[in-house]
């Protein structure tokens, strides 16, 4: 049995046990104890397209992009595929008030609408490739949460405007649908949270048009990383004056 890891003034009911999750397909894959932004964490995404950079590849009108952040995302999941390491990133302060954040609202979203239990990580290849998905949370057997730390301004303008006509703020609908596709879920509540403000949680059901835009998308991003694999591999093994060089992990280059 596992409950999920969050504060200790919680209410009796939010350490329900759960039974220990199983994948609802023979594609998926679960890593249940793996802690977000974990050098594990990192191990297991590298080289994976996941959701939260769909973003990079698909516009929010369903175009394939094709900018300076679409590259770059090329040769970061290629280099992250050929050494298996994943350079350190820095964490601003969003990132730790997100941190912080994100387990206030799941305990909010556990005490007044269902228990939640965590997950480190999900990845599924049904297509012929793999796509991973952080979620910050799994609800039931359908449902799972994805939470967000806003800045007061965001969660006004969320509150007036999507609220009141159930929809998302659209930056995070293609994650949302990602992580939707990759966990097989049949709803995802999108929490927006910003201390001091009310929370929302607004309920995002797959969409069919946006997932098959997607996978189109993930697919050709993945034919582009083969192609450029090829290339690398081409220059790698001719006559180029390239030396190979040893990594000295940045850690322990300040010790």
């Amino acid at each position: 049995m596992t409950a999920p890891r969050i504060n200790d003034d919680c209410t009796d009911d939010i350490f329900a046990e759960f039974e220990p999750l199983k994948p609802t397909s023979a594609s998926m894959r679960y890593f249940p104890d793996l802690i977000q932004g974990s050098e594990e964490w990192l191990a297991a995404r590298q080289g994976l397209l996941t959701a939260s950079e769909m973003k990079h590849i698909l516009t929010p009108t369903l175009k394939p992009a094709n900018n300076d952040k679409t590259r770059a995302h090329v040769y970061e999941l290629l280099a992250q595929r050929i050494t298996r390491y994943v350079e350190p990133t820095y964490i601003g302060d969003d990132m730790l008030r997100g941190q912080v954040d994100e387990v206030e609202a799941r305990i909010l979203y556990s005490q007044h609408i269902a228990p939640v239990q965590e997950m480190g990580f999900i990845t599924n290849d049904r297509w012929g490739f793999t796509i991973g998905y952080s979620p910050d949370g799994l609800v039931g057997d359908d449902g799972l949460i994805e939470c967000k730390s806003r800045r007061q301004k965001f969660q006004a303008q969320t509150i007036v405007e999507n609220v009141t006509s159930g929809t998302i703020p659209s930056e995070y609908m293609l994650q949302c649908q990602t992580g939707l596709l990759v966990a097989e879920r049949a709803w995802c509540d999108l929490i927006s949270y910003c201390g001091g403000m009310p929370m929302a949680v607004i309920r995002v059901f797959p969409d069919a048009e946006i997932q098959g835009a997607i996978i189109e998308a993930a697919e050709a991003f993945e034919a582009t990383i083969a192609e450029k694999l090829a290339q690398y591999g081409a220059a790698v093994n001719s006559d180029a004056r390239l030396i190979p060089t040893e990594r000295k992990i940045e850690q322990e280059m300040f010790t």
